[in-house]
C-alpha cells in the first residue's frame, strides 16, 4: 500500500523541535521532504549530528543554503514554485526580512500551502519574541496544574508545547491540502506554542471559564475522578483507574474492601473526590499485601483498568 502523502513535496525551513515535529509527521505519511538548513545554523548542525537526528529528521533529504544571500533565497523560491507545502518556524519578522514569506511565495505558486509555527502568534505584542517550550508551558497554564499539590509550578517531562504545536500544524496542513482539492488554491496555516498550550489545557480551562473553578495541582490523582492514580503495593506502585461507580465496586471486590462501598465518605463520586486522601490510605492498606504483578492479575480479572 502506498503512503497517503507520496504525491506531495514539502520544503522544510524549520529548526529546533516544533517545526521539525510537524514535518516529521508529513514525512512519515510519505511526503517528499527537502530540508533546508542555514549555513550559519550551529544549533541545526548539532541536531543533525547528534542523537536526535534520526528522530527529528527521518525520511528527509537535506540541503544547506546561505539564507542571507540572494542566491540562497532564489533557490528557495525555485523550490517553492514546484512544491506543495513550505513549513517554517522563524520568528514572524524573519521570513519577511528574508523575502520568503507567504505573500511572496504564493505569488510564485498560488497552490502553495505555507505553514508556520511561532512562539506567540503571527500578530500581537509578543509576536517577535522567541518561543521556548518551557515558557509556553508556563504562560499557557500547564505548569500550574502539573506536580504535587502545593509544590509550585512544574514543567511537564516532555517538550509538550513543541510537540503539540507541531502536530497541530501538521493537521492544519492536511486540512489545507483537502481544501485545495476543491478551490485549487493554497493558503497560510499557522499556530504557536502558546496556542497549543491553551488548547491542551482543555478540561482545566473549561473548569475556569465555565464554572469559575481554579484547577489545582493533583499530582498523580485525576482532578475529579477518584480513585484514579498511583498507589503503593508491597514491591512498588500500581496505576489504577476506577472512578466510575461500577469500577469502584469492582475494585473494592478485588481488594476485599467491600465495606468502603457503604461508607458515607466514599459511597458516591462527589464524596470520594472530597475525601480522596483518606480513600487512598484505605486502599493502600489493602494494596500493600501483594505485589504489583499480583494485583494487576487480580484487577484484570475483575475488569478494572
Amino acid at each position: 500500500m502506498s503512503l497517503p502523502l507520496e504525491p506531495y513535496t514539502v520544503i522544510d525551513l524549520t529548526r529546533a523541535r516544533s517545526g521539525p515535529t510537524c514535518v516529521r509527521q508529513l514525512a512519515d505519511m510519505g511526503a517528499k521532504v527537502i530540508q533546508i538548513s542555514a549555513r550559519e545554523d550551529t544549533e541545526g548542525d548539532f541536531v543533525r549530528r547528534g542523537f536526535d537526528s534520526l528522530n527529528l529528521h527521518r525520511n528527509k533529504r537535506s540541503l544547506t543554503l546561505d539564507l542571507k544571500s540572494p542566491r540562497g533565497v532564489d533557490i528557495i523560491k525555485r523550490l517553492a514554485a514546484k512544491a506543495d507545502v513550505v513549513v517554517e518556524n522563524f520568528r514572524p519578522d524573519v521570513k519577511h526580512r528574508l523575502g520568503i514569506d507567504y505573500e511572496t511565495l504564493s505569488k510564485i505558486n498560488p497552490r502553495l500551502i505555507y505553514a508556520s509555527i511561532s512562539g506567540f502568534g503571527q500578530t500581537g505584542p509578543y509576536r517577535d519574541r522567541p518561543g521556548y517550550d518551557q515558557i509556553a508551558q508556563g504562560m499557557g497554564g500547564l505548569m500550574s496544574v502539573t506536580g504535587l499539590p502545593g509544590q509550585g509550578p512544574v514543567r511537564v517531562g516532555i517538550p509538550v508545547a513543541d510537540l503539540t504545536a507541531g502536530i497541530f500544524l501538521a493537521q492544519g496542513v492536511l486540512c489545507a491540502l483537502i481544501e485545495r482539492e476543491r478551490s485549487g488554491k493554497g493558503q497560510w496555516v499557522h499556530t504557536s506554542l502558546l496556542e497549543a498550550m491553551v488548547t491542551m489545557l482543555d478540561f482545566q480551562a473549561a473548569r475556569w471559564l465555565i464554572d469559575g473553578a481554579i484547577p489545582p495541582q493533583a499530582g498523580n490523582d485525576h482532578p475529579t475522578g477518584i480513585p484514579t492514580g498511583v498507589f503503593k503495593t508491597s514491591d512498588g506502585h500500581i496505576n489504577i483507574a476506577a472512578s466510575g461507580q461500577t469500577m469502584f465496586r469492582r475494585l473494592c471486590e478485588a481488594l476485599g474492601t467491600e465495606p468502603l462501598l457503604k461508607n458515607p465518605l466514599y459511597e458516591k463520586a462527589p464524596e470520594r473526590s472530597k475525601n480522596r486522601h483518606a480513600l487512598t490510605v484505605e486502599l493502600e492498606k489493602a494494596l500493600v499485601g501483594k505485589t504489583s504483578a499480583e494485583w494487576v492479575e487480580l484487577l484484570n480479572a475483575k475488569g478494572v483498568p
